[in-house]
């Protein structure tokens, strides 16, 4: 065995061994859709007196921290995103009305000292916790005068909590207390205000045995108010925990049901084990051999890529699971690349034996591996950079997903190939014959470039279905990209659309979007508040009987407007960078018709998704810059195919490199789509609404992508060369012969 086999083998050998470790003994962290619990993300706004710039933001941040920790909420996350915004992970905490009225809360608390009783129209007046009226004098105390809050109760004091507070300075309290004493008994004046953000909580009058003067001695007092012990908690909280610097907004809110997390991860785990049963399979079929080699390598691609995520700290998401399982059927690309291009060298020179084949296959075929897999990479950075809440996931697991396929297969898949196919008989290997599709085509040497106006024309007549969808009924935008709130309930009894409907209406809300699912209802609206939640659970209650919250989205319409522009830059810029690539790549005639197919299969996919009425969202948009990679992929392996033949073929007519070009990798095209759609209908079988939808995007997106490759990317490439004065380029041998020239070296 030679030395480079030999490094490959044991750098193999340790991406696995590490890899397995790491799997083994690092916990995987998941996000709150998966394992439940509530998302909050705030923005600050200016105050009259504050600024809401980044050092306003972290030190809310820091009062946030404080106030989730008092809460007793296990392992909760805070993180500020931007310049004004803060990101509130609160695991097990389901009830988004407590968790948005104690973390976001301003929370400005202030002692006043009681000035008298106040009449109705006084625009002075304060009500105070029984409905009367007090004028109130100057803040006396201070939230910074504080130190601690306890929630307290003592039966000997009976029924009840209150909040017990200590303070920095006792002169200070000492001083109110001391001059509301010398009130007589039953004055308001009498009474100390305690006001939290500009409401009165508590305005307990003095005991009698306070004196005048000297008031309550010591650095402590108690807030009464008949409260409970939820209320006295989350007082002391919110006094503990300090004010805030700067007002806050809710600007989104998302709550997941712990059941529906655990069903997602059953449903992607059922998802990935079929998707790669039925991948492999069908690989063994095609490529015998070599193709369960290919299995053995996804395996390891499937540790690798867990590895590197949980080695990361990266949090796992539905739609980040659902890229995994994804990724499986996309890293067979790579695999099938080399062994196609790996049967086209072994049919040409069958002498230099198996081993031979391989390795030129392994060569001749980064180009098109590594030009692909970019693209792909764009389309996830992209994703990470512009997209929001879980579909960021999907991004990481994307890239991750790419860069441990290109480990699978031009390092773990070689060295397994390397060691055992030249050990074998040649049909055997699975590479020793062309393959039926590759047979098929060779023999009958279909002309499809002679017909390249008719199909742009068909091209042309899909686009025009698709615009006419889009026109007449428009994107069914979801609450993500049009603010508002969606809250989808389980209930034990099956509620038909129209009882739940009505159900909705008599809770206030005609105008909602309501949809039963059989064992739940979907509710959508644009002014939709957490009060009114409750309402509309309350009424599903007598229709459905026992109904629970599954899952909760609020999206400020401000977010959602930046959100659904977020979408349509990322969608232009995916595109721009696509057209910037190939065009430096190959030439811009490729790049421009690339994009134009590009574009055909984007209209499309969005085309139906109007006439189906389907939602478009967060997840819809992690599909279309998915299908952009991939349509791009499938683009560049057809070019990089096309330069190749007509470097070779200089005095042949370009569409005739063009048409072998497209013949020649459709065997490719071919293995690979059915590969990501066997993943993507386990996808569709197993996963739920959001993660069917999302499937259904990439299948269309694939089947559209990989005939748009041949029937418009190839045409369009023929009609714009003409508009295109560079020569062919130059066979590999002549540039080589060149460059020893150049470099004087010895032929």
């Amino acid at each position: 065995m030679s030395r480079a086999p030999v490094w490959r083998a044991v750098t193999a050998l340790a991406v696995i061994a590490i890899s397995l470790t790491l799997a083994l003994i690092t916990a995987p962290r998941l996000g709150l859709d998966l394992r439940g619990g509530t998302q909050l993300v705030f923005e600050t706004r200016n105050s009259a007196t504050v600024k809401a710039d980044s050092a306003a933001t972290d030190r809310a941040l820091n009062v946030l921290r404080q106030r989730a920790d008092a809460l007793g909420v296990v392992d909760p996350t805070l993180v500020r995103s931007g310049e004004r915004r803060i990101i509130v992970e609160l695991p097990g905490v389901l009830d988004p009305r407590q968790a948005a009225d104690v973390i976001g809360r301003t929370a400005q608390l202030a002692f006043h000292p009681v000035l008298g009783a106040a009449e109705a129209g006084d625009k002075t007046a304060v009500p105070d916790e029984n409905g009367g009226l007090l004028k109130l004098g100057p803040v006396a105390v201070s939230g910074d005068g504080i130190s601690d809050a306890t929630e307290q109760s003592d039966p000997q004091r009976g029924p009840g909590w209150w909040v017990s507070i200590g303070f920095r300075d006792a002169g200070l309290w000492q001083r109110l207390t001391g001059a509301a004493a010398c009130e007589p008994a039953g004055d308001a004046k009498r009474r100390i205000a305690i006001v939290l953000d500009k409401e009165i909580i508590s305005s307990p009058p003095l005991d009698p045995s306070v004196l005048c003067g000297t008031g309550i001695p010591g650095a402590s007092g108690d807030i009464t108010g008949s409260f409970t012990y939820e209320e006295a908690r989350d007082l002391a909280v919110l006094i503990k925990g300090g004010a805030l610097p700067v007002p806050l907004d809710l600007v989104e809110q998302r709550t997941v049901g712990p059941t529906l997390g655990a069903a997602a991860i059953d449903a992607s785990a059922k998802a990935a084990i079929a998707g790669l049963a039925l991948t492999a399979v069908f690989i063994v079929a095609v490529y015998r051999l070599s193709g369960l080699l290919s299995v053995l390598a996804l395996l390891c691609y499937g540790v690798i890529s867990y590895a590197t995520l949980v080695a990361m700290g990266a949090t796992f998401t539905l739609p980040g699971l659902a890229g995994f399982v994804l990724a499986i059927g996309m890293a067979i690309d790579a695999n099938v690349l080399v062994f196609e291009r790996a049967r086209e060298e072994y049919g040409q020179a069958p002498g230099r034996g198996l081993k031979g084949a391989l390795g030129r296959g392994f060569a001749n075929a980064w180009s098109a591996i590594a030009d692909s897999n970019v693209t792909t990479l764009i389309a996830a950075g992209l994703l990470f950079w512009l997209a929001s809440g879980p579909v960021k996931g999907f991004g990481v697991t994307l890239a991750v997903g790419v860069l441990a396929s290109l480990v699978s297969a031009m390092l773990i898949t070689r060295v397994l190939a390397e060691t055992v196919i030249g050990k074998v008989r040649p049909r055997l290997s699975g590479l020793g014959s062309a393959g039926a599709v590759r047979t098929w085509l060779t023999r009958r040497n279909p002309q499809l470039m002679r017909g390249r106006r008719l199909w742009l024309a068909v091209a042309g007549g899909l686009v025009a279905v698709a615009c006419a969808g889009l026109l007449a009924r428009g994107l069914n935008f979801g609450v993500e990209f049009t603010g508002g709130r969606l809250v989808e309930f389980a209930t034990s009894r099956p509620i038909p659309a129209d009882a739940a409907g009505q159900a909705v209406t008599r809770a206030g809300f005609p105008s909602a979007v309501v949809q039963s699912t059989g064992d739940g209802v979907t509710v959508r609206a644009g002014r939709l508040g957490l009060d009114e939640v409750a309402r509309i659970e309350q009424a599903l209650e007598q229709q459905g009987g026992e109904v629970t919250k599954r899952r909760e989205e609020f999206v400020g319409p401000s977010l959602g407007e930046e959100l659904r522009r977020n979408a349509l830059v990322a969608l232009g810029v995916a595109v721009a960078m696509q057209l910037v690539y190939l065009a430096i790549r190959f030439r811009w005639t490729f790049g421009a018709a690339a994009v134009l197919a590009l574009l055909v299969d984007v209209t499309v996919v969005m085309g139906v998704f109007a006439w189906l009425g389907k939602p478009v969202d967060g997840i819809f948009l992690a599909a279309m810059l998915t299908i952009v990679g991939y349509s791009v992929n499938d683009k560049v392996v057809v070019f990089d195919r096309v330069r190749e033949l007509w470097a070779a073929r200089r005095s042949e007519p370009f569409a005739a490199a063009v048409n072998g070009a497209i013949l020649q990798t459709m065997p490719r095209t071919v293995n690979t789509g059915l590969g990501a759609l066997f993943i993507l209908t386990a996808l569709m079988a197993f996963g739920g609404d959001s993660l069917r939808d999302f499937a259904t995007a990439l299948v269309i997106g694939i089947v559209t992508g990989t005939l748009s490759s041949a029937f418009v990317a190839g045409p369009a490439a023929i009609s714009l060369a003409r508009f295109d004065r560079q020569p062919p380029p130059e066979p590999a041998k002549r540039r080589a012969r060149k460059a020893r020239e150049g470099t004087g070296a010895v032929v």
